[in-house]
């Protein structure tokens, strides 16, 4: 399923998206109609649309693009809604804008993913704190990664601090609390769902590479899987066994889903 404003989109308009790459989105595991943490989408719709086009797209709008396109299907879906302009194009794009809402969907990954192994890289993501469609670095980055055989590549800053994943926030245990990275990257749906389930004591801490070797475990944390347990970080060991991933797995699981 494809669609733009609620009707098939044309080779026109997804061109225009593919040579512009101006844009942002959100992306969504539908499972019979709920959505995890479907009001934290809408308000990452909202609050990226105005700082990338200046207006405030119809949430219910939204929502209703987003019924249409699973109606009808069986078993869970990966619902991504990308906001953008195709007749904003590379000679003004500071021209006036009516941005459109695309609406795509594909089968949701399995809800259980073997622990990965990542490795960091110095990175700055252009404007962190919006899910935009400007991906080149990030997949540059985790291409490279996976040729040298890790699954995913893990973001520091010029400090060396950890920040987030390719596209997944990250979060890890020390043993007595769960600490998240005190450092610039995009606020994530699914790691504010755990925040405020899990029942223990968290923190927000730098987290330097140098750290890693004193941290229990650690995990990747978006829609699409939920929370994934990361095995290791360069060569740094952690348990993908521990305890507390099983809590924060069920944490979120026993989150209410939102209906569409």
């Amino acid at each position: 399923m494809t669609e733009l404003n609620g009707e098939p989109a044309g080779i026109r308009e997804l061109t225009a998206l593919a040579m512009t790459n101006y844009g942002h989105f959100t992306t969504m595991r539908v499972a019979d109609g709920r959505v995890r943490g479907l009001s934290l989408h809408l308000d990452r719709l909202v609050r990226d649309c105005g700082v990338l086009f200046g207006t405030d797209p119809d949430r219910d709008r939204i929502r209703e693009l987003a019924r249409r396109a699973v109606a009808d299907t069986a078993g869970p879906l990966t619902v991504r809604v990308t906001v953008y302009d195709p007749d904003l194009g590379l000679e003004r794009p500071g021209a006036e804008a009516t941005p459109r809402i695309l609406v795509t969907t594909r089968p949701a990954a399995a809800p259980s993913l073997p622990p990965l192994s990542v490795r960091t890289a110095a990175h700055h993501r252009d404007l962190p704190e919006v899910k935009h469609v400007g991906l080149f670095g990030l997949l540059r980055l985790r291409r490279l990664a996976q040729l040298d055989g890790y699954d995913d590549v893990l973001l520091t800053d010029e400090r060396g601090a950890v920040s987030e994943g390719a596209t997944w926030n990250v979060g890890f245990f020390d043993g007595e609390r769960v600490l998240w990275p005190d450092a610039v990257c995009l606020p994530g749906v699914t790691q504010e769902l755990v925040r405020r389930g899990y029942g223990g004591p968290q923190h927000t801490a730098r987290i330097d590479r140098e750290r890693l070797g004193e941290l229990r475990a650690a995990f990747a944390l978006n829609a699409g899987v939920g929370v994934r347990p990361i095995r290791s970080i360069d060569g740094v060991e952690f348990d993908p066994d521990h305890p507390v991933l099983a809590t924060l797995r069920k944490e979120y699981a026993t989150t209410e889903a939102e209906p569409l």
